[in-house]
């Protein structure tokens, strides 16, 4: 006899209210949908909604869950090549490291996510947090994590918040990672006013997994016939984080500072770290048993339960049957929605063939002892997968939701209007005559003129927090916990690590079926950087996103890698807003013109994984700068051969590779005048924010990394932030100790191209400066002369630790490296104190 229906909750009689009632009811229940969205939720339904799918359509029709304004843009990224093991979709995408037969390659597993608006309300946790989820995010592809990093913006650390925002930030990412035992790889930190109420958070997770072990965020195709069943692994579901993704998906104001902490989520590091070594075990088992390809698996990260669950279900036009009276809770009497959509931190949801079932709770229960880490923490059955299209969930002898599957998780999408923004700009009224630097009237007040020595420009530019040392940020990082890094965060343009060199160390006992590696593979080395400029995206957004992809690459490069893939975080303001929409489609638009222009080895660095962080405003409609980060991987054949950007004796000979143009526009330079001169915000902010020639910046890498590769060059440094000064001079710093006391004597006169000294000094364009020794030195010559691109000599590091750079026979910087190594070190410990 068939089982009778369960009946279904009561529903929220919107198709009887008129839109202003609809929404003074959304408003009451705390919810971002709009009053068209509730139409359109009623149209798949065929019914009014029950309060908990209207949470559920909350989160799931979220920007930061849906993609619903930026997805038609995404479809413009390149995301084909041919290293490309897994492109964007799941919740991390992977790029081959290894060239062996496919199936057998060995991938980095990259996951880029943001956490601006829970690190702006609660830093310590906010960011805690943001690190816990992108490395869940990297194990759910079968992965082991082997590392972090983080692009951090923060406020101009002028007022007591903004200081406090950047230093609990730094704890919180500590505080996460270094109990985890995942070491910190790098990243980048600046402070800009554009940051004073709304900072950015943006973590990047990497991990190796052979190809052939990758586990997949989607269900096998057999999983509705044959029934698979739903596990939810890890602490307890409690109300910490309800609400999370639609809070990410919303204008930050200040009335309601209680119930957005209230959606941030809890964090227990050490919890976490059991369940990373319980899965890796698990990992083994799958693999040694040959059922990888019987189960899928996923983090719960924006959306809770549902989230997790539906979006495994719905790629295959299944559907699902959950028992919310089976799920593990922190409290008793909690509401279906919250048991239904808490995104309480350290949890995990497996689908699995029912024979793997019993194995997976014994493992994680009684084998790994889940309950006596954390109360009541475990793994328990919740759902099962059915055929049909349907996801269902029910409580307390009730239906809370029925609905499409695929309507839940793409049934809010959006074709919201653009309009350009991007307002007229001109270059400020700057002169510099034999070193004296003049900033004419036109910016001054009163028509007075304020001047300066490039030198003490100079000075000021490298003391200042944006390019200052940021030991108060890394010291607080474990940077070698697992023993594979190679070149840590600070020596060079891009952290290199081996993350093949030791493989025993990710197997919890016994050998790991297959995992014996040839020498070379071995010795394989991966490089990664992340980078953005927000200055450059308040004058154009495309160039924003383009030279954050190209400079990123060109990090990379810097070591001797080539760069293989890129993944990137798409920070803006109001999608509502047609000139903020229209901002996000130039920054895509920009990363994946620069993508397709640039390629190794015929082969394009595919964007692979990513993210967007939408809703970076104010309620008085001003928003963040648009910017995109972007972080760049790529691989040398022996790690060992990678380089520093440390110049360690006297006498080698220094080159500039490429061309110095007047692109000043949203210089670290500009913007160190504007303050020193005490002029309003954007007065210096001018129009020429470097333009690269892809295909050009193309050739420049694949010169250098070939030039490394060949052993010419003892070190590399690429031209960015503060422009050539600031290149050369961050050569002559110390590492682990070592080196600090090698002066350089730099001339401009070579360069010869009728710039004002200022403007070669500081310009932005792209560019590399390498060290090469006396003995490379005709072998590099002749290289040079065999590529199409500008080689030229411009100095040479020397003995007696000087600061030298003249123009001819005109001295514009002569410092000792005492005096500017002091200005670096103390530059931001001084603002955040």
């Amino acid at each position: 006899m068939a089982r009778a229906a369960k009946p279904m909750i009561p529903t929220l009689p919107f198709s009887g209210m008129s839109d202003g009632e609809v929404r003074e009811k959304l408003r009451a229940l705390s919810l971002g949908l709009t009053a068209a969205d509730v139409r359109r939720i009623i149209a798949m339904l065929g019914r009014d909604p029950t309060v908990v799918e209207a949470f559920i359509w909350n989160i799931q029709g979220s920007e930061h869950c849906s993609y619903r304004s930026s997805r038609k843009f995404l479809k413009g990224l390149p995301t084909e090549s041919r290293h490309v093991i897994l492109g964007p979709g799941e919740d991390s995408g992977i790029v081959a490291i290894t060239d062996g037969p496919p199936g057998k390659r060995w991938g980095i597993v990259v996951s880029h996510e943001s956490h601006n608006h829970p690190s702006q309300i609660v830093p310590f946790e906010g960011a805690a947090t943001g690190i816990g989820g992108v490395v869940r995010d990297v194990v759910c592809m079968g992965a082991r994590v082997v590392g972090c990093l983080d692009l951090l913006r923060f406020g101009d650390l002028r007022t007591d918040e903004s200081r406090t925002i950047a230093k609990e930030v730094i704890r919180g990412i500590a505080g996460y990672g270094n109990p985890l035992g995942i070491p910190n790889l790098g990243g980048d930190t600046e402070f800009d006013a554009a940051y004073n109420g709304n900072c950015l958070v943006n973590a990047a997770a990497l991990g190796i997994v052979r190809e052939d072990e990758v586990i997949r965020s989607a269900v096998p195709e057999e999983a509705g016939t044959v029934g698979y069943d739903i596990l939810l692994v890890g602490k307890p579901t409690d109300r910490s984080g309800f609400g999370g993704a639609s809070f990410a998906s919303a204008v930050m104001g200040h009335g309601n500072a209680e119930e957005n902490t209230g959606a941030v989520q809890e964090p227990n590091p050490f919890l976490e770290r059991h369940l990373l070594a319980s899965t890796y075990a698990l990992f083994d088992w799958l693999a040694a048993t040959g059922n990888i390809g019987r189960v899928s698996f996923k983090d719960l990260g924006g959306g809770g339960i549902v989230c997790a669950s539906v979006e495994q279900v719905a790629t295959r036009g299944l559907g699902a049957d959950m028992d919310l009276d089976r799920v593990h809770v922190a409290a008793p009497d909690l509401p279906s929605e919250v048991i239904a959509c808490a995104e309480t931190q350290e949890r995990f949801c497996w689908i699995c063939h029912p024979d793997l079932t019993a194995h997976i709770l014994r493992h994680y229960n009684e084998t790994w002892d889940l309950p006596r880490i954390a109360e009541n923490a475990r793994a328990s059955i919740i759902g099962k997968v059915n055929a049909g299209d349907l996801y269902t969930l029910t409580h307390r002898g009730k239906v809370v939701c029925r609905a499409r599957a695929q309507d839940i998780t793409c049934g809010l999408a959006e074709d919201r209007p653009i309009a350009p923004a991007e307002a007229p700009r001109r270059e400020p009224d700057i002169a510099c005559v034999g070193g004296a630097i003049t900033v004419r009237q036109s910016h001054a007040e009163r028509g007075a003129e304020r001047a300066l020595p490039v030198q003490d420009a100079f000075l000021e530019i490298i003391a200042h927090p944006n390019n200052a040392s940021k030991a108060p940020a890394i010291r607080q990082y474990d940077k070698n916990v697992i023993g594979i890094t190679v070149i840590e965060p600070g020596e060079a343009d891009a952290a290199v690590f081996a993350p093949l060199r030791d493989l025993r160390h990710f197997v919890h006992e016994g050998a790991h079926p297959g995992w014996e590696l040839p020498e070379d593979d071995a010795r394989r080395g991966v490089a990664v950087s992340v980078d953005g400029n927000g200055r450059y995206g308040r004058i154009s957004p495309y160039w924003q996103g383009a030279n954050a992809a190209v400079e990123a690459m060109r990090n990379v490069a810097a070591v001797g890698a080539v760069p293989r893939a890129i993944t990137d975080c798409l920070n803006y303001g109001n999608p509502e807003d047609p000139s903020h929409l229209w901002a996000l489609a130039e920054g895509i638009r920009g990363i994946a013109d620069a993508v397709r222009g640039i390629s190794f080895d015929g082969a394009h660095p595919a964007v692979i994984s990513g993210n967007v962080s939408l809703y970076n405003a104010r309620p008085d409609g001003s928003a963040i700068d648009p910017m995109a980060t972007v972080c760049c991987i790529g691989v040398i054949p022996d790690a060992a051969d990678a380089v520093t950007m440390q110049i360690r004796e006297p006498g080698s000979s220094l080159y500039l590779i490429g061309e110095r143009r007047d692109e000043c526009g949203g210089s670290a330079y500009y913007q160190m005048l504007e303050e020193f001169c005490g002029f309003p915000r954007d007065a210096l902010l001018g129009s020429n924010v470097p333009h690269p020639d892809f295909a050009r910046a193309a050739e420049e890498m694949r010169f250098v990394t070939a030039a490394i590769g060949r052993r010419l060059v003892r070190a590399c440094h690429d031209v960015s932030s503060g422009g050539l000064a600031v290149a050369l001079f961050e050569m002559t710093l110390p590492q682990r100790k070592r080196g600090g006391d090698i002066g350089i004597d730099v001339d401009l006169g070579p360069l010869g191209n009728g710039m004002r000294s200022d403007a070669l000094c500081f310009s932005e364009t792209g560019g590399f400066v390498l060290d090469v020794s006396r003995s490379s030195t005709d072998a590099f010559d002749r290289m040079a002369r065999d590529f199409p691109v500008r080689a030229t000599r411009i100095g040479q590091s020397r003995a007696g630790g000087t600061f030298v750079m003249r123009q001819g026979d005109t001295i514009l910087i002569q410092e000792t490296l005492q005096k500017c190594h002091s200005a670096w070190k103390t530059g931001l410990e001084q603002k955040l104190t």
